[in-house]
């Protein structure tokens, strides 16, 4: 048996510690504000990491650099597009990439004030994606922004804007349309239930998409020094697409460098940790990721961006 008497023994006075009470949470006074709350949070691990986005964002605004959104679909399911659409009003946001899906959900909702339709009911009878005006009224927009070299994205913002769609104040392309900061839409083909249709021509999509690709590359290119990136809930297409543009615009450039990115998303993923958190801000910057649901995040972060002085 071992001697635990003779157990080596020092002070905590020579022990260094990773916590103190100094980054202990405070208790918040009734009707505080939600800048108030996160600055009680205790200063460790993820709090730290939210209050130093928000710091991130507003600083990056303050010195007229970009703060790029991109997001999947869910975010618009989740009830989320006045908010996306307040911090485009504001000029917090200064550029929405999305992917195929989003449009799909912007559209229906600015169009008819629902969406996200019951897939596992309507996928028993093969009706499941075949609503008809969506497939119309998004094809059609592909078609145009193909023929004019306008992107996706443009082209849907002019669509609805055009057309008097009767909840376009909820549309993040007639938001994005009105205050002149581009929307880019990037298309999965085979994805999305508009390309189910018969007036589907993935040649309109893939040009449309790939001039919306080459927007963002520009877009990404100004985030040298100071710029952020956030992603809400797209898991695949857009970090694909962001490690892309941001490969294009370093060749081109030879920086991009200093930058902030953030993913938030509902479970860690492989692909927005690698393509977003980590690969681009190697060696300069910083990246972050938080995990949580996006009804009570977005809300969460956009509060406390506005009431920590950043837009209009």
């Amino acid at each position: 048996m071992l001697d635990f008497s003779k157990v080596k023994t020092y002070s905590i006075r020579q022990r260094r510690s990773k916590v103190d009470t100094s980054v202990f949470a405070k208790p918040l006074k009734p009707k505080a504000s939600v800048r108030a709350l996160l600055e009680s949070l205790p200063d460790i691990l993820k709090a730290k990491e939210l209050r130093e986005i928000v710091r991130a964002i507003i600083k990056a605004r303050r010195k007229a650099k970009p703060v790029i959104l991109m997001m999947g679909a869910h975010v618009i399911k989740c009830g989320l597009s006045p908010l996306v659409i307040d911090l485009i009003r504001r000029r917090v946001v200064t550029a929405v990439a999305m992917n195929g899906a989003g449009v799909i959900h912007d559209f229906e909702i600015a169009y008819w004030g629902e969406t996200s339709e019951d897939v596992a009911r309507a996928l028993k009878d093969g009706s499941f994606g075949m609503v008809k005006e969506t497939a119309a009224f998004i094809n059609a927009a592909a078609k145009e922004g193909a023929l004019r070299g306008r992107g996706f994205g443009a082209a849907m913002g002019s669509a609805i804007e055009r057309e008097g769609l009767r909840h376009k104040d909820l549309s993040i392309a007639y938001a994005c349309r009105k205050q002149g900061i581009p929307l880019t839409v990037h298309v999965a083909i085979g994805t999305d239930i508009i390309h189910q249709h018969a007036n589907f021509s993935g040649a309109d999509t893939g040009a449309a998409s790939a001039t919306d690709f080459r927007i963002l590359t520009r877009e990404v290119a100004r985030l040298n020094n100071g710029g952020v990136v956030l992603n809400f809930g797209s898991a695949v297409v857009m970090p694909e697409v962001f490690l892309k543009a941001l490969s294009v615009a370093r060749n081109l450039t030879g920086k991009v460098r200093d930058f902030t990115t953030a993913n938030f998303d509902m479970n860690v993923h492989y692909r927005p940790c690698q393509n977003i958190v980590t690969r681009p801000v190697l060696g300069s910057g910083r990246g972050y990721y938080i995990v949580g649901h996006h009804e009570i995040m977005l809300p969460l972060l956009r509060q406390a961006i506005v009431e920590g002085g950043a837009g209009r």
